[in-house]
């Protein structure tokens, strides 16, 4: 497992793709992710900083260097299933602001995703990836989402 730098000590710069946090509390504690809860971090006016990946979505795509993203919302709190339309709030719109401005974002994948990209444990860090283009199509269940592409930076 690569090291990571001591929590409450480290700076941005500090991370490299491949550091691997315990859980939410510690990865939001590093400051890499800072929600505890929410899979986007960052505001409509200012753009998104961070996303993490973690199977939550059914409608989340997983290539390794290229992945379709679904926005946020909608989704069960209990059951996880997609019961309602995504709006245009604050996260979603974090991310649309960072395919107007080009900034990339930092993706984090948790081992909840259960594919050959997910870490075995834990929560890995991936790397900065571009949010390229978004559009809002009707998802797996029928409902309305936002859903994001996105191409891993070299």
């Amino acid at each position: 497992m690569p090291s990571k730098p001591k929590l409450g000590t480290a700076t941005l710069a500090d991370f490299r793709p491949g550091d691997v946090f315990v859980n939410r509390i510690d990865l939001s504690m590093s400051g890499l992710h800072r929600p505890r809860r929410a899979g986007i971090s960052g505001t409509g006016p200012h753009g998104a900083d961070s996303i993490i990946l973690a199977g939550m979505y059914e409608d989340d795509i997983d290539e390794g260097d290229h992945i379709a993203y679904a926005g946020h919302g909608g989704r069960d709190q209990k059951t996880g299933k997609q019961i309602a339309d995504q709006v245009l709030d604050g996260y979603n719109a974090a991310l649309i602001r960072n395919v107007a401005s080009g900034h990339p974002v930092r993706l984090v994948r948790g081992a909840t995703l259960r594919n050959e990209h997910a870490p075995a444990e834990g929560y890995r860090y991936e790397g900065l990836f571009r949010v390229t283009s978004y559009e809002r199509i009707r998802g797996k269940s029928g409902y309305w989402i936002w859903l994001f592409q996105l191409d891993r930076v070299s």
